[in-house]
């Protein structure tokens, strides 16, 4: 079984809205509603897990069914005191429902144009491996900076790579890695493959999409407006 664990806890502060940035409507419908669609649709995803905040649960839930996909929604989680502490809930969550090696995929509401394609990919490539993971090649040079003010080595952009979402967990190895990392660890994470690589998990990687950014800023809005037909 999989589960598509939806991270839509953010305040989206950067953006300045009036709202979180994943539920404004862009393009006649929430930015939270185009990757629930592809999850949805997708006919590998078995359920979807959503962490977000309780005042926003009821209206999930109505857009959810004014879309005619609640089916696959297994219930919500709630946000942690950073993003990997909202995953680390989730989990706990998903376990109830779910076995130690059924696989989790793990994707930020605010990442809209998300593909079926690329949900496929992390799919197809988890054979044989505890995780996928999408990434993209650095095109520019990569620098290394211990004070933050000047130049300390030269890193081969070759070897350096952009993590994505969705990533793809098996379920026990990576909520045991997870596990190793509480109380206070874990709030030093910032993506979430890192606590699978901190605990040997093997990871695959495959090409990324670059079309799949997550709106942060009001640029990355306008960019995906652009980018509707």
């Amino acid at each position: 079984m999989v589960t598509a664990l939806v991270l839509s806890g953010g305040t989206g502060s950067r953006l300045a809205a009036d709202v979180p940035k994943q539920y404004i409507e862009a393009g006649g419908r929430p930015i939270i509603m185009y990757c629930l669609r592809q999850l949805s649709d997708h006919n590998g995803i078995d359920k979807i897990q959503i962490v977000a905040d309780v005042k926003w649960q009821g209206q999930i839930r109505r857009w959810l069914a004014e879309e005619g996909i609640e089916e696959k929604c297994a219930g919500f989680s709630l946000p942690g005191a950073n993003r990997q502490m909202s995953i680390h809930h989730g989990l706990e969550d998903i376990r109830r429902y779910a076995g130690e090696d059924d696989w989790v995929l793990i994707h930020d509401a605010a990442r809209p144009l998300l593909s079926a394609a690329q949900i496929t990919a992390c799919l197809e490539a988890s054979p044989g491996h505890d995780g996928v993971i999408p990434v993209l090649p650095m095109k520019d040079t990569v620098y290394l900076s211990a004070d933050k003010k000047t130049i300390s080595a030269l890193l081969d952009r070759s070897q350096v790579f952009a993590g994505q979402a969705p990533e793809l967990f098996r379920l026990g190895p990576y909520y045991a890695a997870d596990q190793r990392l509480l109380p206070d660890e874990i709030l030093k994470i910032n993506g979430s493959t890192e606590p699978a690589v901190l605990a040997g998990m093997d990871m695959a990687m495959i090409p990324g999409d670059e079309g799949n950014f997550k709106i942060t800023t009001r640029e990355d809005l306008k960019v995906f407006l652009e980018r509707l037909p």
